[in-house]
């Protein structure tokens, strides 16, 4: 039985790797669905999105300046456009405050750090120098955002809930980093594989706590309880004080002249009237704000 040779294996890989990333940049569709639905943004945030757009436009660069690197420049010139189509749709229906901020990102990213990593290189180094630098680029970036889960990973050890860490994107992300950290390595490429290898162990850790806490409760909004209740006013406590105060008033009134009684009656009964409806107050828990996890969706390849 004749086993795979290394181009077949990176071939596999290199396909495999960009199918999973390809799911991987469809995961936030049902946000963006969300948001073209209710036409608003609802407080998500842009930030996961012009980092994975500036990404994959990073990786663009680092490809076409290798050579040979097709599998690289498919998925990662589909990430980009899927990208710039989230960020569109969010600048559509995001606040004018939203929308200054994801601008600025922009111009950070895109346009500042990408076009200043493409200048100095492109008149500073030349061949093999320039894909050295730019590699170590990606591979620096790549290990900045696979950390970007830990913040997670700290909410389900904290809540001891996976509420905010989907398992189904932790098992393809962790897909991803095997595939791209096998074809980084058959390629002897070490600016992809080694940056895949921290994914990889991030998304092992991830499941693992899902494992853990899956049966934990979820943040939803608590009922309201009888010891939650501060003040509640009985409405036949009330009646009883009342016809206590108002006996109390009249006897105190017959000692007195007829005419002053009346007068003291008459103003007693208006003093302690009351609206015989039941009084009620409750104090109303304060509700789990939604929260929603800023997953950088990154396909570091």
């Amino acid at each position: 039985m004749a086993f795979p040779n290394t181009a077949e294996m990176t071939f596999v890989c290199g396909i495999l790797g960009n199918i999973v990333s390809f799911l991987v940049y469809l995961s936030p569709l049902p946000t963006f669905y969300r948001i073209h639905k209710k036409k608003s943004t609802e407080g998500f945030q842009s930030i996961p999105y012009s980092v994975a757009n500036f990404s994959a436009m990073l990786y663009l660069y680092y490809a076409f300046i290798k050579g040979n690197a097709l599998m690289i420049i498919t998925i990662n010139s589909v990430g980009a456009v899927i990208e710039t189509t989230y960020i569109i749709v969010y600048m559509i229906y995001a606040t004018k405050k939203a929308k200054m901020f994801t601008a600025k990102l922009i111009i950070l990213f895109n346009i500042g750090a990408l076009g200043l990593i493409m200048g100095l290189t492109g008149v500073f180094a030349k061949g093999k120098l320039r894909v050295t630098i730019v590699g170590w680029i990606c591979a620096v970036f790549s290990v900045s955002v696979f950390a970007a889960p830990l913040s997670i990973m700290r909410r389900v050890i904290k809540t001891k809930s996976v509420e905010f860490m989907p398992f189904n994107l932790s098992i393809c992300l962790t897909l991803c980093a095997i595939m791209w950290f096998f074809y980084g390595l058959l390629i002897k490429d070490y600016y992809i594989a080694t940056p895949n290898i921290l994914g990889f162990t991030f998304g092992v850790a991830q499941m693992i706590l899902y494992a853990v806490y899956r049966k934990g409760k979820k943040q939803v909004l608590p009922e309201v309880q009888v010891k939650q209740l501060q003040s509640v006013v009985d409405i036949t406590t009330l009646e009883k004080t009342q016809e206590e105060t108002t006996s109390s008033t009249l006897r105190k009134q017959e000692e007195k002249p007829a005419a002053a009684a009346t007068r003291s009656s008459s103003s007693s009964t208006n003093e302690f009237d009351i609206d015989p409806s039941p009084i009620v107050v409750v104090d109303r828990p304060t509700p789990v704000n939604e929260v929603q996890p800023n997953i950088v969706i990154a396909c570091n390849v």
